[in-house]
């Protein structure tokens, strides 16, 4: 590894670690609680049945979304709602508070929403919001972070049918300075001709007559939308590659340069039908190339039930790592990057094959205390309440799961002394990231089924140091997604790129937060922007923000 050194040692069943630039201690523990009450974050969010489902809409849950929609500097948050209720913007107020603002920007609204993900669109310097449904999507243009306007039809983005819209993100597919926008589709579901629990094999679970699917339903196709720079959209699903898969279910999707030859890929989790991972090949066309390149399959060539999504510097070897969540009874799946956009399923050598009761969705790479290795949170929730009544330990509500980073490749499991936010139980989909109190602490959104969101936040400061970066693009798309950062501290390099979407059906703050241990300046950093341009900084001192523009 191109790192200052790591070792993990066990003493008395304790990890006692020496981080890059921090002498051997005993391993910070973290104490996350959940602050949402506290936080005014209290609306109750429905997604179907708590006892019983009757339809697959009304298990795969919703997303949430950190965003700055006023420029004020504090992360905002978006909330996704199921049927019955309207998604929720909330005002940060900073010291931790937030205020429900849905009504006066304009985004109350009805219908099954799924997914989230946001980019300035229009490159006027304010955050758009892009919302999926089973039904119509909506693009919300936002107006001087004054209010959003509904503005689908004006875009071209209205649909031909009903779809079961899942994961999105904004991608600049060619670097041409103006954002396209990449749509998943689970499947073909109508409430009118879906069979009904108990009505054939592929409508039970251990037994127990369940909602239907995804087995058994037709499949549908991914979307790719490009601008047209006029504040228009053109489908080119077609001509672009995208819509070529067939026979797969999917969910989350996560963009990134994955091959690292300077065009942005698209992965798509899907759930029990091989993973999809687009390469770039320019011009506007993507090759589907998941299986030859390692992610589809986990390392028995079987397809798992993927869920969410995210990817990592994990080894700080500069390349992006994929984590996939999955079902219960299949593991988690963590693939190494080789350097060159193929991977290898380490799932197991990383320690993460022991968590097989849970039904994973969102997650995410984040450093919890600081000291420059990424480590890794993921949400649980059956999808099927009636797992209640097997009196088994697969549970409909569950913890979520933090593993520690050890700097070696691997993980360790440390979510029964994590804190009691981690240890709350919850049928949870979506998962959010961001330093909401610009403290340099991630704090994590989670969206629970129907229940209030949970909003964990660490009660102490983490021990090391840290530096964020907040990116604007010129040449390049305003919010600068695509463009990667580069930060070395101590002789210790970590690398990270500015996403839309991601984890599950979510979006999280486009600053980068990296921990720098115990360095008090990153003695370089480099940005490389998806234009092309290069810009190089040295000594950027630690615990603050800093703001680049191309």
């Amino acid at each position: 590894m191109k790192t200052a050194f790591i070792a993990a040692l066990l003493a008395g069943g304790a990890a006692i670690l020496a981080v890059a630039g921090r002498p051997a201690t005993a391993p910070y523990r973290p104490d996350f609680h959940n602050i949402a009450a506290a936080a005014g974050l209290t609306q109750v969010f429905p997604n179907g049945g708590s006892e019983t489902k009757q339809f697959i809409v009304e298990t795969t849950g919703s997303g949430v979304a950190f965003l700055d929609y006023d420029n004020d500097g504090l992360p905002d948050v978006f909330v996704v709602s199921g049927n019955g209720a309207s998604n929720r913007l909330y005002h940060n107020e900073g010291q931790g508070r937030f205020r429900d603002v849905t009504e006066a920007m304009g985004l109350l609204s009805s219908g099954w929403g799924q997914g989230v993900c946001a980019g300035d669109y229009d490159n006027d310097g304010f955050t758009d919001l892009f919302v999926t449904y089973w039904g119509a999507n909506h693009l919300y243009r936002n107006i001087g972070g004054k209010r959003f306007e509904d503005v689908t039809l004006k875009a071209h983005l209205t649909q031909d049918r009903t779809r079961y819209n899942t994961g999105c993100a904004f991608v600049d597919i060619d670097n041409d300075g103006k954002l396209d926008l990449f749509v998943a589709n689970y499947l073909k579901f109508d409430p009118a001709t879906t069979p009904k629990p108990g009505a054939n094999p592929y409508c039970f679970y251990r037994g127990i007559p369940v909602a239907c699917g995804p087995r058994g339903l037709p499949f549908d196709r991914n979307i790719l939308y490009r601008n047209n720079g006029d504040g228009t959209f053109t489908d080119i699903s077609a001509s672009s590659g995208i819509a070529e898969p067939e026979g797969h279910y999917a969910l989350s999707v996560l963009t990134g340069d994955f091959n690292e030859d300077g065009k942005p890929d698209i992965y798509v989790a899907c759930d029990q039908t091989p993973s999809l991972l687009y390469i770039n090949q320019g011009n506007g066309k993507f090759e589907e190339e998941g299986v030859l390149r390692g992610v589809a399959l986990d390392q028995n060539g079987k397809a798992l039930s993927g869920m969410g999504v995210d990817a990592g510097d994990y080894l700080a070897d500069g390349h992006q790592g994929i984590f996939r969540t999955n079902f219960s009874d299949e593991f988690e799946t963590l693939y190494r990057n080789r350097g060159d956009g193929n991977f290898d399923d380490v799932t197991l050598g990383a320690g993460l094959g022991r968590n097989t009761r849970y039904v994973g969705w969102g997650a995410g790479f984040f450093d919890f205390d600081n000291d420059g290795w990424k480590d890794l949170l993921l949400v649980n929730g059956h999808v099927f309440p009636e797992v209640e009544k097997l009196k088994i330990d697969i549970h409909f509500k569950d913890r979520a799961i933090l593993y520690r980073n050890l700097g070696n490749g691997s993980f360790a499991d440390i979510s029964d002394e994590a804190g009691p936010g981690i240890l709350e139980k919850h049928s949870s989909r979506g998962a959010a990231f961001a330093d909401f109190e610009n403290d340099g602490s991630i704090g994590i959104l989670i969206n629970n089924q129907n229940e209030a969101p949970s909003l964990l936040k660490q009660s102490q400061r983490a021990p090391g140091h840290w530096i964020e970066f907040q990116l604007e693009g010129t040449k390049s798309n305003r919010s600068a997604i695509g463009a990667r950062v580069s930060v070395t501290a101590a002789g210790h390099q970590q690398v990270s790129e500015v996403r839309s979407g991601g984890s599950y059906l979510s979006q999280n703050d486009f600053r980068l937060h990296f921990g720098l241990g115990m360095s008090r300046e990153a003695e370089k950093v480099e940005v490389v922007w998806p234009s092309g341009r290069r810009q190089s900084f040295a000594g950027l001192k630690a615990d603050r923000l800093h703001r680049i523009k191309e």
